[in-house]
């Protein structure tokens, strides 16, 4: 198969000193359909690219979720590579990573950093950031993966029509791998390289801020695919709050002390977490019963579609 069936997707901002050699480097793995999806960036990062033969799209909103949203509807190709327009990734793992798209394997590949990274990649703060959000996604959608965070990804146009993106910002990664997960699609991770990024490029992440809209999204996303684990959180805190309340209530009357209110409000937090629990329970069985009528209807497209190849 030729190349130019494969996009490889740039989404940049203030990228002038690193663009051009990251286009160059994945032109000399072959690939010379670079699709720079820009910021409205303030340097000259599209005036390099541009130069250096890749097309250049300025994006019409902000933020890189917004950004990719707008991309998957321009491409027409049927394989996308994106990748950061930073340097962090090294271009020749675009084999590895397009390899089980290509093969048929898989319908979505991720490119995990954290078994081979550069020294000064990650903050220890990023780490045990990335790691916290792997975990919570693992107990969330029940599928444990490594690097859910990675902007190193290969797709087919199966699963590009596929994905509902809305979140605008950072976010869009670990939305990107939920939908994934909903859809039913095969995901594969592969191992790659992620280098430090350079000295003139400043990251735009930031740890805490864009850590917790991350999780944010992690947990809400799950009331429509775990509602349990949704639910269970509410329902554990209630609880725990009833708990430490009612030991107050206690401590308080071996001293002799009544505190009728407070124990009408550990009674109420009580029976309102074990409520929770009820009802992410009955949501869960509704979601699963949705989730396989969901699967039924698309095995019947691809058969009636296979039907009329």
């Amino acid at each position: 198969m030729s190349n130019e069936n494969v996009c490889i997707l740039l989404p940049t901002l203030n990228e002038e000193a690193t663009i051009g050699q990251v286009i160059r480097d994945f032109r000399s793995e072959g690939f010379d359909n670079i699709l720079v999806i820009d910021g409205n960036s303030k340097d000259k990062t599209r005036e390099i690219a541009e130069a250096e033969g890749a097309r250049v799209v300025v994006q019409t909103g902000k933020g890189k979720g917004q950004a990719i949203k707008q991309s998957f509807e321009l491409i027409k190709e049927d394989y996308v590579v994106m990748a950061d327009g930073d340097g962090t990734n090294l271009a020749k793992d675009v084999h590895a990573v397009l390899g089980p798209v290509l093969e048929g394997k898989a319908d979505h590949v991720m490119g995990n950093r954290l078994v081979d990274f550069e020294e000064g990649a990650f903050t220890r703060l990023n780490l045990f950031g990335n790691k916290v959000i792997n975990k919570m996604f693992g107990m969330a959608y029940g599928v444990w993966l490594e690097d859910i965070l990675t902007g190193y990804r290969a797709f087919n146009k199966k699963a590009i029509k596929s994905f509902e993106l809305k979140k605008m910002g950072f976010e869009v990664e670990s939305e990107i791998t939920i939908e994934s997960v909903k859809k039913d699609l095969r995901i594969e991770e592969v191992p790659t390289t992620y280098l430090a990024r350079h000295s003139e490029g400043a990251t735009k992440l930031n740890p805490l801020k864009d850590g917790w809209r991350i999780s944010s999204t992690i947990y809400k996303m799950a009331k429509l695919h775990n509602p349990m684990f949704y639910f269970g959180i509410i329902g554990g805190a209630f609880i725990l709050a009833g708990i430490l309340v009612g030991a107050f209530v206690v401590h308080q009357w071996f001293h002799g002390v009544t505190r009728i209110p407070m124990t009408i409000l550990t009674t109420l937090l009580v029976v309102a977490g074990f409520q929770m629990f009820i009802f992410g329970m009955l949501s869960d069985l509704m979601v699963t019963l949705h989730r396989e009528n969901m699967r039924m209807l698309r095995r019947i497209s691809e058969y009636t579609e296979d039907e009329d190849d």
